[in-house]
């Protein structure tokens, strides 16, 4: 019986078996070592190198994805349960049979006030928050403290409502900030590994050129906020699927009102006390608070899982080696810039609108007139209009930066002339299209501004040593808008389009101001970043010149600029050490 040949070959002293030419290279340590270590011979260096950067590229495609995503998803559960929360609260009868004297009016109201005082003191922790967790973990924090919010609502109690809605105002600056700063990354990002060629010729110490990327930056911030404002629309299906089915009509809850619009004061007043039919089971409301909360866990995951880091871990260390009272102290020393004192009108307009769009125009011009069961389709229609105008941000690829921006605030002063002369009747519902469709245009308009100001910012300052500090002034200042929207309330709406109006004029004439200077040449006062100094050497320099060492730490023949080799002092030299050797604190063997 025939023995089966071998499967592979085996090598011996002659050769492989079967080679009867004995021309096989030969074997043990006379072989080349080519055949075995050698490069894979269809291997395409460039192919390769142009693959890498595309992955990379898909990956920065999908850190903006999943943070517009979890940004929509955490405020549409935010949004939807707030108005569920204080609409619920409202009803006589349901505070009665619910929660007795238990004072739900009071709890709100102090609820409320933490929502909105509480970022008054934003400016002093956001970026060393930022700073101390990195901007992806900020995010990741911030909207666990929203989750923690909802998670409240299945315990409605003083000491459960009031400490949750005052640490949600702690993290609305900081989330806001690092969401800008993050997406203002991405595009960075994007543009270097798009353009990954021209970074090599010119060197890792060398900054890409001015804007370079802004067209990326446009188009990521239509994204970021097109997803955003459809948080609007996804905040309505809880009101839409469970709560209009326990609301009276309009001939009930309206029966009292006698003004709206423009001629209406505070907030719907004569509205009626009662604005249930029955009440929901508890084990509904459980069900509906387990879902949101089950959304807004989802959010923490898309963040946790699906985001990357918007720095390298040593730029990372760069940042918070700076100091932190250098950190502390760079908000307020960038208020000098000239640029960002004229965009603090439109930063102060920023909050207005969107405050006035969810309470000044939904419950005085709509809920006044259509009923409260018809506040769900006025806010969707503000949403789905300012999601799609959002997306029309990509026009600044073709026109210039102050289009979009001065287009919006043309159609809100439109917007806002008419409002200010109009009044609807109410119980009135021939007038609810007219409605919805000028919901829809401020959304649009609301597009346009926040869209224009976020791009804005991330072209007027591209070092990333500052785009968080940047970030914080904007969101800060919001906050503080929506503190004033707050406390005047109880206003009358001609007072509340005044202010609109005249905060809008400013805002504009300021902006176009700031243009102008730049036009001229006149350079902003930018204060100066520390440099880096970090306490922990060689684990992470790998060249020569490191330009974080201070002075008593150069060599005694280096030069204190850090350039060309200085006089040699007499004597036997020793060799720099390498990195390794310094994280050890080892000597090293000296230069025989």
């Amino acid at each position: 019986m025939e023995a089966e040949p071998p499967l592979y070959p085996v090598a011996g002293p002659a050769g492989l078996q079967g080679d009867e030419d004995g021309f096989a290279a030969p074997d043990g340590p006379d072989a080349p070592l080519d055949e075995l270590v050698g490069a894979y011979p269809n291997y395409n260096e460039e192919e390769e190198e142009r693959r890498y950067y595309r992955r990379k590229r898909l990956g920065v495609l999908k850190n903006v994805l999943a943070a517009s995503a979890g940004g929509m998803l955490t405020y549409g559960v935010y949004l939807g349960l707030l108005q569920i929360q204080l609409i619920l609260h409202y009803d006589e009868t349901y505070r009665e049979v619910k929660y007795g004297n238990m004072g739900l009016p009071d709890i709100d109201s102090k609820m409320l006030m933490g929502i909105n005082v509480t970022p008054i003191a934003a400016l002093l922790y956001t970026p060393l928050l930022i700073r101390f967790f990195g901007t992806k973990w900020m995010m990741f924090l911030a909207i666990g403290i929203y989750a923690l919010f909802v998670s409240t609502n299945y315990w409605e109690r003083y000491y459960t409502l009031v400490p949750a809605a005052v640490a949600l105002g702690m993290a609305i600056v900081p989330l806001w900030a690092s969401m800008g700063n993050y997406i203002t990354r991405m595009a960075q990002k994007y543009y270097e590994y798009s353009h990954y060629k021209e970074q090599e010729d010119r060197g890792p110490q060398h900054r890409p050129p001015q804007g370079s990327h802004a067209p990326y930056l446009l188009v990521f911030q239509a994204i970021f906020y097109s997803f955003f404002h459809l948080s609007f629309a996804c905040a309505q299906l809880p009101m839409i699927y469970f709560l209009n089915y326990y609301l009276y009509d309009l001939n009930h809850t309206l029966c009292n009102v006698r003004s709206c619009g423009t001629d209406s004061h505070g907030i719907l007043k004569g509205f009626n006390k009662t604005v249930l039919q029955t009440l929901p089971w508890s084990r509904n409301l459980i069900v509906v608070e387990s879902v949101l909360m089950a959304v807004a866990f989802l959010a923490m995951l898309l963040v946790l899982g699906l985001c990357g880091a918007a720095y390298r871990p040593t730029e990372e260390i760069d940042l918070r080696s700076v100091g932190w009272g250098n950190i502390f102290q760079l908000p307020f020393k960038h208020m000098r810039d000239f640029r960002l004192r004229h965009l603090v009108p439109f930063f102060i307009y920023s909050g207005f609108e969107v405050l006035f769009a969810c309470t000044g125009f939904a419950l005085g011009y709509g809920v006044c007139s259509v009923g409260l069961e018809r506040l769900a389709y006025l806010l969707i229609a503000y949403g789905l209009g300012a999601s799609a105008a959002s997306l029309l941000g990509v026009l600044g690829l073709w026109l210039s930066r102050s289009v979009l921006l001065l287009a919006g605030a043309g159609l809100h002063l439109l917007l806002i002339l008419v409002l200010f002369f109009w009044a609807p009747t109410p119980r009135v519902l021939q007038q609810r299209w007219i409605l919805y469709v000028t919901a829809a245009l401020w959304g649009v308009g609301s597009a346009f501004n926040k869209t224009g100001l976020s791009t804005l910012l991330g072209i007027l300052y591209e070092d990333k040593e500052r785009q968080d500090f940047i970030f914080t002034i904007y969101h800060w200042w919001q906050a503080v808008a929506i503190f004033v929207v707050y406390l005047g309330s109880s206003l009358p709406m001609k007072a509340k389009l005044a202010v609109l109006l005249v905060t809008l004029a400013a805002a504009a004439a300021s902006y176009l101001w700031m243009e102008q200077k730049l036009r001229r040449g006149l350079a902003p006062r930018q204060p100066r970043i520390p440099r880096p100094q970090h306490k922990v050497r060689g684990y992470r320099y790998l060249e020569e010149d490191n330009s974080d060492e201070s002075d008593a730490e150069r060599e005694p023949g280096a030069p204190a600029d850090g350039g060309g080799p200085g006089p040699q002092p007499p004597g036997p030299q020793r060799r720099r050490l390498c990195p390794y050797e310094q994280a050890l604190g080892d000597d090293g063997p000296e230069e025989q």
